[in-house]
């Protein structure tokens, strides 16, 4: 059933659908990562990571609406179900239990990192199919690089 139909072409809509449902995915499990570290973090930088991690998760979910509003507006459903996210979600996640400041640090850059690499793969796949939808990724992608810089900062001077 077609309930919204989209202002793009069909193979448009299709490369384009793919990639927010795909955004989609990755920016609610960051969510959810960031708010199982936020409330399992221990260690001596307890507090500015904590907050910090608020950041993170306020951005993954706001964003996150952003695309699925754009998808549906597209005429393409968003699927956020949670049988969806974690079938589908393919970046680090953390482990059970309590993590020491250093961990969650090391786990929300890598996580970053992982998102901005997948980003940028759509970034490429939208240029020709919507620019509109390639514009909205590449602001997501900027500040999640943000995201990724304050915490790769939080290591320096890098234990290597």
């Amino acid at each position: 059933m077609t309930v919204v139909h989209s202002t793009l072409p069909e193979p448009a809509r299709r490369v384009t659908g793919e990639a927010l449902q795909e955004t989609l995915v990755d920016l609610l499990g960051l969510s959810l990562v960031g708010k199982q570290a936020h409330w399992n973090i221990v260690g001596p930088r307890f507090r500015s990571i904590h907050l910090q991690l608020d950041e993170v998760v306020g951005t993954a979910r706001s964003y996150a609406d952003t695309v699925a509003e754009r998808a549906s507006a597209l005429g393409v459903p968003p699927d956020g179900r949670p049988e969806t996210i974690a079938s589908a979600y393919g970046l680090p996640g953390t482990k059970e239990g309590w993590l020491r400041d250093t961990e969650v640090v090391g786990l929300m850059v890598e996580s970053l990192e992982a998102a901005i690499g997948r980003l940028r793969k759509r970034i490429d796949a939208t240029a020709e199919a919507d620019p509109v939808t390639q514009d909205l990724l590449i602001g997501i992608t900027a500040e999640l690089e943000k995201q990724r810089w304050m915490f790769e900062a939080e290591n320096w001077p890098r234990e290597e």
